[in-house]
């Protein structure tokens, strides 16, 4: 046998084994998008790839992020406006990275910022054409064991720079999951690249950064008093100068926070 010929079987011995591992792989998909006409489009759609299971289904993105850190599927469809979280909240809280689909109602302007990060999306309502397209994509992705997390995490990144003003969000303590009311916060602490929430109950820790919170609290109810405190004003019991350039706030929880010479005139102008 010439060479020629054994590279050639060589190579189609290598292609078939390609296909027959591709045959035997399973993707695991999980649903998550708040209307149920929606996942049932997406599921009659599946139907036709046989290398794809449906490992589960929910409506409401709180019980999906769980669902996703316990079942950890290679893909997600997923919704953006959902009750409870939004699907940029669901990314933000999970430990596992999958692949990610978005089928949103979403502004079509909007998710042209998120085209960018090579990950699909399908704007309802979209054609089975297209959502074939979204899907074999995910699969040639699955394939090559490209990872995920720092395309999830520019969406994050993304997301934050067109959120609008935070009513509430969620935070992770070990394994669970809350969510908190912003009106609940007392004080927000700058720590490295985390902060630190801090309500009457507990604190938790959140990977945003002070600026973000500046940028997506109520500026008339919270305000950066120092370049490491985001104080709730209506938690203020009083201010008193602590040095020259400096002051004290107490808080109604007896808690004690240094505002600086500016922090302190922000205070002053709008509440004094």
């Amino acid at each position: 046998m010439s060479k020629s010929v054994a590279k050639i079987k060589n190579i189609k011995l290598i292609n078939i084994r390609q296909i027959l591992k591709y045959k035997q792989m399973k993707l695991r998909a999980l649903i998550l998008d708040d209307e149920e006409p929606a996942r049932n489009i997406i599921k009659h759609y599946l139907s036709a790839f046989e290398n794809i299971e449906i490992c589960g289904e929910y409506a409401d993105g709180f019980t999906g992020a769980k669902e996703i850190n316990n079942l950890k599927p290679d893909l997600i469809f997923l919704d953006i406006q959902m009750p409870k979280l939004t699907g940029f909240e669901v990314l933000e809280i999970i430990d596992y990275k999958p692949i990610i689909i978005f089928s949103t109602a979403y502004d079509q302007f909007a998710i042209k910022a998120f085209e960018a990060n090579a990950v699909d999306y399908l704007l309802k309502p979209y054609s089975k054409e297209r959502f074939n397209q979204a899907v074999n994509k995910a699969i040639e992705k699955f394939q090559s064991n490209e990872k995920n997390d720092n395309q999830i995490k520019t969406l994050i990144e993304d997301s934050d720079q067109n959120a609008e003003i935070l009513e509430r969000f969620a935070v992770k303590s070990g394994n669970k999951i809350h969510i908190l009311e912003v009106n609940d916060i007392i004080f927000i602490e700058s720590s490295d690249d985390y902060t630190i929430i801090h309500t009457n109950k507990d604190q938790f820790v959140k990977e945003k950064t002070m600026k973000y919170f500046e940028s997506h609290l109520d500026n008339n109810k919270f305000i950066r008093i120092h370049r490491s405190y985001i104080v709730n004003v209506s938690e203020i019991a009083s201010i008193e100068q602590y040095e020259k350039e400096s002051y004290l706030v107490h808080l109604k929880n007896n808690k004690q926070l240094k505002a600086s010479n500016s922090g302190y005139k922000i205070l002053k102008q709008k509440f004094f």
